[in-house]
């Protein structure tokens, strides 16, 4: 069965909301980062890097969002999580790569800038630039990458379940959702999702 390790409030939820979707059983652990429960001997067993979402499969241990959406997408393929032709499957990836190499690290350097310096005026330099930054990145989505209803167009699918996920943090970065109608549409259709809700009253 796939076990899924994850925190609250992190992007471990868009493979939680996938898991959900598919109507497979699997496990969860949820690890207290208040604790520092992913830098423990246990948990780093299961994954080095000491962060989440981590999936353990029969074949090993999956982490990184991208590379877990994708193989969720694989492995449930009646789900049509994903589209089943390579060129926009291919696309449906390099929307999944923007939220992990520059959405996601756009919005980490408002609390994780001890990742990129030691220096505390320059961590607050980066804070500063968030909200600029995570509008930039959600108006080129807005723009030119969100099809509409769903980010690839009339299905739902694990890009989804990312943007929705990503899009949670912009009111912590000072980032007004509503700038951005057809993401904001799209956010509201995800909170009226059933597994959606369920998998949101496990991250609280």
């Amino acid at each position: 069965m796939l076990k899924l390790y994850y925190a609250a409030n992190t992007c471990a939820l868009a493979s939680h909301i996938i898991l959900e979707e598919s109507g497979a059983p699997y496990e969860t652990v949820r690890l207290d980062f208040a604790k520092n429960d992913q830098k423990s001997a246990d948990y780093v067993a299961v994954n080095p890097k000491a962060r989440v979402p981590a999936l353990a499969t029969e074949h090993g241990v999956l982490t990184e969002t991208p590379a877990i959406l994708a193989y969720l997408a694989q492995i449930f393929p009646a789900a049509k999580f994903a589209p089943a032709d390579a060129w926009n499957f291919a696309r449906a990836q390099a929307f999944n790569s923007y939220l992990c190499s520059t959405v996601h690290v756009a919005h980490a350097h408002k609390g994780r800038g001890a990742r990129w310096t030691d220096d505390a005026a320059a961590m607050e330099t980066f804070k500063k630039k968030v909200p600029q930054n995570m509008t930039d990145c959600y108006t080129l989505m807005e723009a030119g990458m969100f099809a509409g209803p769903w980010v690839m167009g009339a299905d739902f699918g694990i890009c989804d379940a990312y943007l929705f996920t990503v899009s949670r943090w912009l009111e912590g970065d000072g980032v007004d959702i509503s700038l951005f109608p057809g993401i904001s549409g799209h956010f509201q259709r995800m909170l009226a999702r059933p597994a959606v809700q369920r998998v949101l009253a496990l991250h609280t």
